[in-house]
């Protein structure tokens, strides 16, 4: 599935597409160039589930822990700064990744090895007219 967003002013509208769209799946690895959009765009699918907390990226504490209004945990996680995979394997990912929880990835490249076999890839493309086009 193809989902364009045209500028800042229709992410949310992009973001309830991409949620109507997500099914069972609790895994979300998302692929991008540095300022492809995919912190904002992983922003404005919290927003759309229901959290209400400040939502940022987690570049240095490598995941944020947010609750949308069912009470539902969303696990964003930054693995930008990862050195080594194990530095994944003590922070004990198994725990979020198999957890039914939602889990929204940004720089999965880096740990590709330990997904879960039924993650979804999301790649996000800038266009040349400034737009992006998320699919997946």
């Amino acid at each position: 599935m193809k989902i364009i967003i045209k500028s800042l002013d229709n992410i949310r509208e992009a973001a309830r597409e991409f949620v109507h769209n997500m099914g069972e799946s609790h895994v979300f690895a998302f692929y991008g160039k540095m300022g492809a959009g995919k912190t904002t765009f992983i922003k404005a699918l919290c927003e759309e589930l229901g959290v209400d907390d400040v939502i940022t990226s987690p570049t240095f504490a490598i995941v944020n822990d947010y609750t949308a209004e069912d009470d539902q945990h969303i696990y964003h996680f930054d693995f930008y700064r990862i050195k080594k995979l194990e530095e994944v394997f003590d922070m004990g990912y198994e725990d979020y990744f198999y957890s039914g929880s939602l889990c929204f990835i940004e720089w999965p490249e880096l740990i590709e090895e330990i997904l879960p076999g039924d993650s979804i890839k999301v790649t996000i493309t800038q266009l040349e007219d400034g737009s992006r086009e998320v699919e997946f």
